[in-house]
Formats: C-alpha cells, structure tokens, sequence
C-alpha cells in the first residue's frame, strides 16, 4: 500500500510540475515562439527535411528535435501545451533512463527513484525541461548514449556486446541529428576517462566502430536527402554553427571560464547542499566504486569541454545534470543511514533562499520598493503577491525539513511546486510586453489577420505573430537577426526591408492589400510614431506598438 500511495504521489508532482502549467504560460520569444513555428511549417508544407522558418531556408539545427515538435503539435493541435510537451517528453524519458542506469550501478531501488526526483525538480533541468528548446532532446539521446555504454560493460557474449555498441551508436546518431557534430564528442569525451581507469580503452577502440556504424546507419538517410534538397546545409552547418558558435572569436555568447559554476549551484536547488558531498563522494571512491566514477567523469568531462568552448548558454549543461543528480542521491540515501549534517544544512538553504527571494519581491521589486526603477508596477500589486508566495512556500518547504532532516530531506522536491504552478502569473508587464507577446497578439488578431503584409522588426516577435496567425509568410523589418542566412538566397527577395527603405516600400505595396507594422520597442526607443509613416490605425501595449496602413487604390 505505501509502495501504491507513493507512486500516486509522484504522479501526481509529475504532473502538478510537468503538465498542468504548460498551456497557461505565455510563449517565450524568441526560442519558444521560433520553434514553434519552425515546426508548424514543416506540418503546413509537409517538408520534414529541410526546416524553414517564414518560408527561409533555417540551417543552424539538424531536423531530430523538430520532428518531436512536429509529432507533439500533430497530437495535441495549435496550442502552447504542443509547444512544450516534446521537452517534457524528453526530460521524463531522460529521467526514467536514469532511474535505470543508477539501478544498475547501485542494485538499490531507492537510489535510483530519488536520482530521477532530483533530476526532475532540480531547478535547472524543471526550467529547460518545460520550455521549448532543443537542449531537452539532446539530453535524452545524451542520456541514452551513456545508459548504452554502462550496458556494453555488463553483457558477456560478443553477440550482445556489439548490439550494445550499435544502441550507442544509435543514440549518438540522434543526438546527431538534434544538435549536430557534439552529440557525438560529449559521449567520447565523458567516457574517456573511466575507460582508461577501467582498462577498457582497447576495447573502446575495438568495438567503436560499431558505435560509428550504428551512427551512421540512423542518421545517414536524413543527412543525404538534405544534402540533396540544400546542398549548402552541411557547410554553412559545420563552419558557422560548430566552429564560429563554439570555437572563434566572435562566437555567440562569449562568457568567461567560469561561467558554468553558477549555474550549476543555482541549477542544483533545492538540492544545493548535496552537491559539494556528491563530487567529492564520487571522486573518494573512484577506485573501489566503477559506477561513482563512471558517473563524475561524465559529469566533470563535458562541463569542462563547454567551459573552454567560448560561446556559453546554461541550457548547454543541461545533459551534466543527470550524472549529478545520481550522484546527489546516492549521497542523500548515505546521509540519510548517518544522520549527516548536510541534509539539515540543505534545509536552511532552502530556508534562506525563499525568505531572501521574498524580501527581494517585496523589498525591491514591488511598486513601492528600494529599487531605483520597480521591477513590477503600480498595478501589478496582485503580482507581487503571487511572487512573494512562491518564495514563501519554498521557504516553509525547508522549514519543514529542518524538523527532521533525515526524515523529511526529501520534501526538497516540493520546494519549487509554487513556482512551477504560478510562474505565468507573476511576469511583469515589462518583461511580458517585450518576451512574451502572444497575449497581445491575440488580442489584436482579427485585426491583424486580413492584412495582405505583416511586418515585424525582429523575429522573435515575427515568429510570435506567425505562430498566432498561422502564416509563415511575415516579412522582417529593420533586422535580419538569426535569419540573415536565408535571407541571401535569391528566392527570400523582398522578405526584408530596411527601415530607410520602408516608406517607399510602403507606398507601393498598399495598393495590393493593407499592411500591418509591429515593433518592440527598446526601452531607449520608445516612441517610434514620429519614425514611422503616419498610420490609419495604431494600437499600443507597454514596447509593443501595432500600425495599420489600409489598401490604396
């Protein structure tokens, strides 16, 4: 009965952190609302090769994550629930491959359902796992692949061993066609050292081939036919994605080393306190414990690797989380035999984070608070509420550990459940007029929608309006942005138009239909009415502004 009531439990947290929010949070842009529509074109075209976005060739991700997309959206239609649910699926897949990994190194059960909860609430992995991006599905197939690997340790017979090496080699290969040429690095690189320790690096070498043709045979058929339909796809992919994102001078994103750092802790709550212990813990019993070290050397390997690659996004290490959160619990279930100290101290954490984000809402990002310029404004009091108790239910979640730490240490996994189930609520209006436009877009979409053009001035908030729309044929105005590439193609003519060029622009297309302008405005620049050509009609929300030219004779 306890076995059933728990499992009802986690369920029902599943389900609480995972689904019920999806629909009820406003699309993100630019990433949400960019693949998003990436994906609604390929159902509109039924092209499921080569991906575009507004009709533009749209080369800087492989196909594999837009194909789950395109399977979520054909399942549950044009909503925001579609959007999202290919990351969770990922993440839960992820998780349950976890839970099996870590029941395979430890034989303990407990062990390992404690490593997929932690997995799951830890903030970061809850914070990518729900929203659109490819970082989840590439955690899967990373996940996979390392699962995969661990199995070819454990079966005997060469029959089996090289199935075991064909199934690494088919996570790799899509993870391949996810997010390119690093699905296939980071499994190298985070094996590497256990091989060496384990004296395996023969047969790593002997039965890596089998790796590369099992790669090889899942993702070959996709990489060919792209090649064929785009042969510049593989050039502009491999130089521009690979060596300038992650290599040049000029990569996107550049942070310091040790960027990675803070993240990791913060990514870690409300798990904080275990993570000093579960490194340290994997690194003492590297030698007597095959599966401890297996699981630090995939975690320290690749966050090395994407701390010297020069372009950072948190969303890189998402895939470094899984090895951590095996490592957590199984550190957690040690404290809990000894009553250790850290189960308390992660208490506190909990404790003094919640009271400190609560008094930073109240305090200073509240209308009436210190801060120079108020995160929320005069009417958003409600807000400011629901923000405080969020942070104050993560507090009261590690008050009541600290009761009995090594009783209730896992009652840290409901710490970000308020947060999970209110988040959408407490945007401010600032930060929602100018990331997540798809309120006011609906609002204004039956004036929008018989409009012969559609302009807007980057793609975020083009993605956005082609998402609510339904039409991939919005037009760039003032930046290129991401879609400069497609741009330069000699059929995306007359897809962009420069702002100096657009009164003219104007003036000739307005005799085929009318045309609608919309713009987010930065908060230096925010009165565009004297920059634009006067308009029949404009409407205005916060840095959102709409004009409306009607049709000319």
């Amino acid at each position: 009965m306890k076995a059933m009531r728990n499992g009802l439990l986690l369920l029902a947290l599943f389900a609480l952190y995972y689904l019920a929010p999806l629909e009820f949070r406003a699309l993100w842009q630019p990433d949400e609302t960019r693949y998003a529509e990436i994906s609604r074109e390929m159902l509109a075209s039924g092209d499921w090769i080569v991906p575009h976005f507004f009709d533009l060739r749209y080369f800087e991700k492989p196909v594999v994550g837009y194909w789950i997309n395109n399977f979520s959206q054909l399942l549950f239609g044009h909503t925001n629930f579609a959007v999202r649910f290919g990351s969770v699926f990922s993440v839960t897949l992820a998780a349950l491959l976890l839970y099996w990994l870590t029941l395979r190194i430890w034989r303990d059960r407990a062990t390992a359902l404690m490593a997929g909860v932690i997995f799951l609430t830890s903030l970061l992995v809850y914070g990518i796992g729900t929203y659109a991006v490819l970082d989840p599905a590439i955690t899967l197939w990373l996940v996979a692949a390392m699962c995969a690997y661990w199995l070819t340790t454990e079966v005997s017979t060469f029959r089996k061993k090289a199935l075991a090496w064909l199934l690494l080699g088919f996570a790799c290969g899509m993870g391949f066609m996810t997010k390119g040429f690093l699905a296939l690095a980071v499994p190298v690189i985070a094996i590497l050292p256990w091989a060496v320790q384990q004296r395996r690096f023969k047969e790593l070498l002997g039965f890596g081939g089998v790796a590369v043709i099992g790669a090889a045979i899942i993702s070959a058929p996709w990489a060919i036919a792209v090649a064929q339909h785009e042969p510049d796809f593989w050039h502009y992919f491999f130089w521009v994605e690979h060596i300038q994102r992650f290599a040049e001078a000029n990569a996107q994103h550049k942070a310091p080393f040790w960027y990675y750092l803070p993240v990791l802790v913060g990514g870690s709550l409300p798990w904080l306190a275990l993570l000093p212990g579960a490194i340290l813990g994997g690194w003492r019993e590297r030698k007597q414990d095959a599966g401890s070290f297996y699981l630090l050397s995939w975690l320290i390997m690749p966050l090395l690797f994407f701390s010297i690659a020069k372009g950072k996004l948190p969303t890189y290490i998402l895939p470094c989380f899984a090895p951590l959160a095996a490592l957590m619990a199984r550190e957690a279930v040690r404290l809990m035999a000894t009553n250790g100290k850290a189960l308390r101290v992660n208490g506190w954490i909990n404790l003094l984070f919640g009271l400190i984000c609560t008094i930073a809402v109240v305090g200073f990002l509240a209308p009436w608070g210190l801060a120079k310029h108020p995160l929320y404004a005069a009417h958003e009091q409600l807000k400011v509420v629901l923000a405080a108790i969020i942070f104050l239910f993560w507090a009261g979640c590690g008050l009541a550990t600290l009761a009995a730490p090594a009783r209730r240490w896992a009652w840290a996994a409901f710490a970000p459940l308020a947060l999970a189930l209110l988040i959408g609520a407490v945007i401010p209006d600032r930060i929602r007029d100018a990331k997540q436009p798809q309120a006011f877009i609906h609002e204004m979409k039956d004036q929008i929608a018989p409009s012969r053009f559609v302009l807007a001035n980057n793609p975020g908030l083009a993605s956005g309006l082609a998402w609510e729309l339904q039409r991939s044929d919005i037009l760039l105005y003032q930046q290129p942005g991401e879609v400069q590439y497609g741009l330069s193609y000699a059929d995306a003519k007359g897809k962009f138009i420069a702002e100096a060029e657009f009164a003219a622009w104007l003036q000739q297309h307005r005799r085929e239909g009318s045309v609608t302008l919309m713009l987010v405005m930065s908060r230096d620049r925010e009165d565009t009415d004297a920059e634009v050509p006067k308009a029949d009609r404009s409407y205005r929300r916060g840095r959102l502004a709409v004009y409306q030219y009607g049709q000319t004779p």
